[in-house]
Order: structure tokens, then sequence, then C-alpha cells
């Protein structure tokens, strides 16, 4: 047996774990390899039911954004689950206070989708100033009818202003992205402000408040957690300040745009183009959002690559490995 489940002398005794979804295969395939491991093949994501009956029934468990662990849930007598390892880096799906309150060691996967998820919001700003998806369902749809000097008509990013709201890992990337490759100018708003030597790498200008980079930008990305805090900054008050001429990218968190409110001003041309890639009631998407041609739409894309999934499956197998050895998780959030 291995040193990762001590106390667990052989298969009939090694740690119950399970996966909400399934993993990458050389993820999945390291971690069944050191522990007895269920895997959720239904392409769903578990009923609360199933979740509370996961926390009789498992030693160890490895939930995804999807899954819902309240308090309830977490705090229930008798829960044998000792240890989250969660696949991804947010966990405002997790109930962190319940979770400590019930004994539980909680951790997550933050570095290693980094990159990915800034890629993709590079992908955004360019699909929604160059009309790149309406474009592609104009082919699609075979009602192109060639070349003209006029046709399809968007906006250059070149040196225009790049806001940021938060100011960590992933937005950081986005900001050396565009710099680099578009001459980006780069503004940010954050809780804090980064140390004078970021600053000074990435010509980012630091304001004071959402409402000042909101005005100023001309494509506002958002970088901020979710919850409480942040729930539905981005509506009609906000979009009403900023250029009839910006756009909004969000790679953040669903919960953060009040996506009706986002859809009429989309509809009144109060912004030119949305691009988003988290929604707050994954997987539905408003109505009002779906008919709309600046409105750019992808299905949660953020860290789906090949490469970064293995690395967030092996983050959490190896969060998995430290708590069973006695040890604290490198990623301990609680």
């Amino acid at each position: 047996m291995p040193k990762a489940a001590d106390g667990y002398e052989n298969a009939m005794t090694k740690p119950k774990i399970l996966l909400t979804r399934p993993w990458p295969e050389a993820a999945e395939t390291w971690i069944s390899e050191r522990y007895d491991v269920t895997v959720n093949r239904t392409g769903q994501p578990l009923s609360r039911d199933e979740l509370k009956a996961a926390m009789l029934a498992y030693d160890g468990l490895c939930p995804t954004v999807t899954d819902k662990l309240d308090a309830e849930i977490l705090g229930q007598p008798g829960a044998r689950v000792k240890v989250i390892a969660n696949f991804g880096v947010g966990f405002e799906h997790i109930d962190l206070q319940a979770a400590t309150s019930a004994g539980i060691v909680v951790a997550n996967t933050p570095d290693v989708l980094t990159d990915a998820t800034a890629d993709i919001a590079l992908l955004l700003m360019l699909m929604t100033s160059r009309r790149g998806a309406e474009g592609e369902r104009q082919v699609r749809a075979h009602g192109w009818k060639g070349w003209g000097t006029t046709h399809m008509l968007g906006q250059s990013l070149q040196g225009k202003t790049l806001g940021l709201f938060g100011f960590g890992r992933i937005a950081q990337a986005v900001a050396r992205r565009a710099s680099l490759a578009l001459s980006m100018k780069i503004a940010y708003a954050s809780r804090s402000r980064v140390a004078p030597d970021i600053e000074a790498e990435l010509g980012a200008t630091y304001v004071e408040s959402l409402d000042e980079l909101a005005a100023m930008s001309d494509v506002l990305s958002m970088h901020c957690p979710g919850g409480a805090a942040t729930r539905h900054l981005v509506n009609a008050r906000l979009l009403g300040l900023m250029k009839p001429t910006a756009i909004l990218i969000n790679t953040a968190r669903g919960s953060v745009v009040h996506e009706a409110e986002l859809a009429q001003a989309l509809r009144d041309n109060v912004i030119w183009a949305a691009g988003l890639d988290v929604y707050e009631k994954e997987p539905v998407v408003h109505p009002d959002l779906l008919g709309l041609d600046n409105a750019v739409l992808l299905p949660h894309l953020g860290s789906a690559t090949i490469e970064t999934r293995n690395e967030m499956g092996m983050r959490a197998a190896t969060n998995i490995d430290a708590f069973f050895r006695g040890e604290a998780p490198r990623d301990r959030i609680a």
C-alpha cells in the first residue's frame, strides 16, 4: 500500500474517495491506483440527496463548481468525509465555515488554470470586438454574400484601455497578453493595490473604484470572486457608466453579472458587446441573451484544455494524498 494511505494496510481498507465528475485519464488513473475511488459518470451534477449520502459513505470528496456544499450537507450527523479536495480554484459553492465546524479540511487547485482562463478572456475580447461569433453564424447559415467594404465592421483593440476588476493571477495574465499582443493600456481596480514592480511591469494604472474603471475602459473584464459581496455588480447602473463602444468580458463568476439587465443594455446599444464564459444559473443562460448578435456566449471553457484539467486533477489528488499522510494539503483553504 503506498505511503499515501498509511493506516490502511490493504486494498479493502483504502480510503474511499468520490469524484463527482470524471477526471482526465492521467489524473484519474493516478488517484485510482492509490485509493478506493468511485466516479460519477452520469454527466449530471449530484443531487442534494446524493451529496448527503456521499458525506456518509466516503472518506474524501472531490467536488466541482456544480456541487453546492452548504451547511446542511456538510454538517449532517454521522458525516464520514474529512477532506474535500475541490477540482477548481473557485470555492464559493462550499460553505467553508460549515466545513471547519464539521472538522473537514478543504483544498482547491490554484495557479494551474491561470493561463488557460486568461486565454479565454483574450479570445472573448477578440470575438466581441471583431464580431467573430456573429460572422461564423452568418457563414454557416449561408447568409454571407461575399466581401464588402462595410460588411460586418468591428473595432480594433490596439491602444485601447483594458480595465480589470480584480487583479490577481488571472487578471495579470490577461493584462500581460493584452499589453504585449494588442498594445492595450492597462487599468485596474482591486481590494488592494499590487506592488509597484508589478504595476511597472504591466504598465498598469490603479483606480479607486469599479465605477471609475467602467467609465474609462474600452474593455471591462471581471476577475473578482463570487458570493454575496459581488453579486450583480454589473447591472444597468454600471453599464450606463460605460462607453457606448465598450465591451464587457466575464470569465470570473456568473453571479457577478445581472444577465437580464445586461441583455437589455446590449439590445439598447448601451454598450457595444459582451463576452461571457460563466453564468449565474449554469448551464441555463438567460433567454434574453441567446438571440443577441452582440453577445458572445461560451460554455464555461475557462480551464478547458487537456493540460490544465489534468493539472487540476493532479493538484486535487495530491491534496488528498497529503491529507492521508497526516500533512496539511498544499492548497488548504479551510
